[in-house]
């Protein structure tokens, strides 16, 4: 039997970032940049392709929080419905954020091919899997919604939705041409990379322990250096950690958690996903379920693994693969991982403004791949023109979370249970 271990896939088949020192001197910027994932490096490669200096400063190294760690689905739109965006936010703010994440894996792929970034893309699409009659019923209306909006997508049933998902336990699944998947930590470390090729400066293990007004700009402090810049841009994401920043108080924490298996080979490994879509299910409790380059089946659910044993996670993955692929036969599994995603109640994002000077985002709700290129991008936009237009949506005052921390071990305690239950086949 293969051992399971913890270790991310991606950082093990993604080769390694060109190294970068701990800040250790005081220097400037134009702007200052906290957290290296795909925000806050998107936003450095238009800042710098428009001659401004900047800094950027990652507590651990380039890729370790959700950008290099998830699932690598590039989707369009939010997690609700466009017409409940809409409901929320009013029809125009509505219109305008599902006009933006609806063109941003175009945005995605975009990127990758101008900075020439090998990061396994593929713009397959995305299936959304019904996995009973509710579900069916969440992806008619999803699909009547986009598809009055314009969007490329089918609803698959039939003998064409189990070629497209390899399994008869799927009754239904929306097809989203417009999405794909990459290699998330392949994707941030390329950008990583075209932010040193523009004379960006990135310093590594440099985790902010103060942010202080100085004069008309800003002191962003370090164990062993500072940066003096006069814009900030916080885009820490669910990372977020320390005294110096109030952000982490207006989201909860959730977790995510993936197992892949040894690369499948055979035909019944390739009818798996056989045109390259990832994919995901209805379920309170989802599934995630895609196929890397290598072969490798990708299992995903809402939860942490890695406090728990080894034979727990088998167990998992094993009821899910065998649930829905038991043509599959026995499947090894090679690497579990778990990490962060930042929730809001409503799943809705926030852009914030606390100071003249500094922005910051949250909320991505498990979409970063694409939202935090296309926010990267307009922070970047609206630092250089004052224009608060370039948002996909207006800055909201800071608002903490009630009861963040309570919701954080409500959420994962129950998503537990639900996982025994798989294991235990009680629930599916």
């Amino acid at each position: 039997m293969t051992d399971l271990r913890q270790e991310c896939l991606w950082e093990f088949v993604t080769p390694a970032a060109a190294p970068s020192a701990e800040l250790s001197a005081d220097i400037k910027a134009d702007v200052c940049i906290i957290g290296g994932g795909i925000t806050g490096l998107s936003a450095a490669i238009h800042l710098l392709e428009q001659g401004k200096r900047v800094v950027l400063l990652e507590a651990w190294k380039i890729g370790h929080g959700g950008s290099g760690r998830n699932v690598g689905l590039v989707n369009a739109g939010t997690w609700i419905r466009p017409d409940d965006v809409e409901a929320t936010l009013g029809q125009q703010q509505g219109s305008r954020l599902n006009k933006v994440l609806g063109e941003a894996p175009a945005e995605v792929f975009a990127t990758i091919k101008r900075l020439g970034i090998d990061c396994q893309a593929r713009n397959e699409g995305t299936l959304h899997m019904a996995h009973n009659a509710n579900g069916v019923a969440d992806l008619e209306a999803r699909h009547a919604q986009w598809s009055r909006r314009g969007a490329d997508v089918e609803l698959l049933t039939g003998a064409r939705c189990q070629e497209y998902c390899g399994t008869d336990k799927i009754s239904a699944a929306l097809l989203d041409r417009r999405a794909g998947t990459i290699n998330p930590m392949g994707y941030t470390r390329g950008l990583a990379a075209a932010v040193a090729r523009l004379g960006g400066q990135i310093h590594q293990q440099s985790a902010v322990q103060g942010l202080e007004r100085e004069g008309s700009a800003w002191r962003v402090k370090t164990a062993k250096g500072s940066v003096c810049a006069d814009k900030v841009i916080i885009s820490t994401g669910a990372y977020t950690e320390g005294d110096w920043t109030d952000l982490q108080r207006n989201f909860f924490r959730g977790y995510y958690y993936q197992v892949a298996s040894v690369p499948l080979t055979g035909a019944a490994a390739d009818n798996v996903l056989k045109h390259g879509q990832g994919s995901w299910d209805t379920r309170t409790v989802l599934s995630s379920i895609r196929r890397d380059d290598q072969g490798r089946l990708l299992l995903g659910s809402l939860g942490r693994v890695d406090n728990k044993p080894t034979w727990f996670i088998r167990s998992w993955a094993d009821r899910i693969q065998g649930h829905y692929f038991p043509q599959l036969g026995k499947v090894e599994w090679e690497m579990h991982w778990t990490g962060c995603i930042d929730f809001t109640p409503d799943h809705l994002m926030r852009l914030f403004e606390p100071a003249p000077g500094i922005v910051a985002v949250t909320g991505y709700n498990g979409r970063g791949n694409t939202t935090g290129t296309v926010i990267g991008k307009a922070f970047a936009e609206y630092l250089l023109k004052d224009n608060p237009d370039e948002l996909p949506i207006p800055f909201s005052p800071m608002k903490p979370v009630t009861g963040a921390s309570l919701r954080t071990g409500f959420y994962e305690t129950g998503f537990s249970l639900y996982h025994a239950g798989q294991c235990l086949r009680v629930v599916l």
